[in-house]
């Protein structure tokens, strides 16, 4: 990670995985074999470009994936899996570019720790 900007849009496509996984893991315990609808799958598609820009190659979750097309009618239970592909490996991402000091957790800027507080990674022994 290089710049403060990369960091923040990390943080913001993680909080828009999130919150399109959690409206779709609900949506799978109901109904997990129906597909989802055209808006929700292009919501879900825009922010699947945007992760795969901000994750880059290293980080991608499923080679070959960009996104769904919607002509294969993807169920909601197969959306469910690979958003929580997506929101591994940005959180692995995001650990990978964050480190502890004296005062708590740091995003690491090009190399050096700045001055953008970062959350604790959610899996300490990955890093």
């Amino acid at each position: 990670m290089k710049t403060l900007e990369d960091a923040e849009r990390l943080e913001k496509v993680t909080g828009q995985l999130l919150g399109v996984h959690a409206e779709i893991e609900a949506l799978a315990k109901k109904t997990p074999n129906n597909s989802p609808n055209k808006f929700k799958l292009d919501l879900i598609n825009n922010i699947l470009v945007s992760a795969n820009a901000v994750l880059g190659a290293n980080y991608r979750p499923v080679d070959g994936f960009e996104q769904f097309n919607p002509d294969d009618a993807p169920t909601v239970s197969d959306v469910a899996m690979i958003l929580g592909q997506y929101l591994e490996e940005a959180e692995r991402f995001r650990s990978d570019n964050v480190e502890k000091n004296y005062s708590g957790w740091w995003y690491v800027l090009d190399g050096q720790v700045s001055s953008k507080v970062a959350a604790q990674p959610r899996k300490l022994t990955r890093k």
